[in-house]
């Protein structure tokens, strides 16, 4: 049996596995038991994911992101799905080794891939285990929105689609609300372009999510713009491998009185609060908000996961890693906060 002792770090939690679910041949599902006293740190909205410890013989421990598939709004406990990757050591482990009354150490809730408004219509795309997010929206959409919904689900086979039965249960019991597109390579070969395109066109007025592999979000981005969905009505989750370990305190902040005489001055939204802040010019968004004891959103601090994404109202920054934002987000004033350094001498940002 899996135990943690206690938590690496002031930010993370031990939580216990209620329960493993087999979902397909190569995907289990953790569902996780929040203590009480825990239950407002691990309130989440749908699409958001926790960052698991995952323990390692060779360098201690790995942190990985899994998504929520379970609905805050119709599920009693916390649910991540993982899939088993080639030479994936996390994703292989936890399905080999995690039983339920396993403890394993976990971050809060973090990620900015979750719809607004549930009452809005919507069009969803996921390939394999991008799913998770997206079923999160689909059932909270269905629950406690108006809207309706039409799912593209890209598998490489009948056995491979992961919640094949709920997809019909939810699709049985919301008719007028929900139509699922499966999409298998064994009868249609993969996505293409012209493919999607052909079964989005009726759909193309509603706002995107989608979450998969990069080749094909690549199409399902062609394929929204070729039926004229803007751009800054998709968003698209993306995960990297995390190298870094965000299970770590982060390190007091030093700067010297010639990097704080020339440091810019920042006013950020975080929670409907306002806070005034001193920022130094060498020093990130995040690093500068953790020094002040604000509970920041953040999980790698390697520009990674997205945790931290945050809009710039007023004034420029720069960032040393921008990779997982896509040019039109950039443009729109989307930043990492772990990533940005100030340009200009004031700015307003919000979270």
């Amino acid at each position: 049996m899996t135990t943690v002792e206690v938590p690496h770090s002031s930010r993370s939690a031990v939580l216990r596995v209620s329960a493993v679910i087999a979902e397909t041949g190569d995907a289990c599902s953790l569902v996780f038991d929040v203590p009480e006293d825990l239950r407002e740190r691990f309130t989440y909205q749908p699409g958001q994911f926790l960052t698991l410890r995952i323990p390692s013989d060779r360098t201690g421990s790995v942190a990985r992101c899994y998504s929520l598939a379970s609905s805050p709004h119709t599920d009693d406990r916390p649910k991540v799905t993982v899939k088993r990757t080639v030479d994936g050591y996390a994703s292989n482990w936890v399905c080999d080794n995690v039983k339920a009354g396993d403890e394993l150490e976990v971050l809060p809730p973090s990620g900015v891939f979750t719809p607004k408004d549930l009452d809005e219509d919507l069009q969803l795309f996921a390939a394999g285990s991008g799913i998770t997010p997206v079923m999160s929206i689909l059932k909270s959409a269905l629950a406690r929105g108006s809207g309706r919904i039409v799912l593209v689900y890209a598998n490489r086979d009948p056995e491979s689609v992961i919640f094949a039965s709920e997809l019909r249960e939810l699709a049985d019991k919301h008719p007028q609300r929900l139509v699922v597109v499966h999409w298998l390579e064994t009868l249609q070969g993969l996505p293409s372009v012209e493919g999607l395109a052909a079964v989005v066109a009726p759909y193309a007025e509603r706002r995107a999510f989608m979450c998969g592999p990069k080749p094909f979000m690549d199409r399902v981005h062609d394929a929204l713009a070729q039926v004229g969905v803007p751009r800054n009505r998709t968003h698209a989750e993306i995960f990297n491998s995390l190298a870094g370990d965000p299970f770590a305190d982060a390190a007091p902040v030093e700067v010297s009185e010639e990097e704080q005489a020339d440091a810019a001055t920042v006013e950020v939204e975080l929670d409907g609060e306002t806070h005034n802040l001193s920022w130094p010019r060498k020093q990130t968004l995040v690093d500068i908000m953790l020094s002040k004891g604000l509970d920041v959103p953040y999980s790698c601090q390697e520009g990674e996961c997205g945790s931290c994404a945050c809009t710039v109202l007023e004034g420029k920054v720069e960032m040393d890693n921008a990779e997982i934002l896509d040019p039109e987000d950039i443009e729109a004033g989307y930043i990492l906060g772990c990533q940005a350094h100030p340009v200009t001498d004031h700015l307003k940002i919000q979270f």
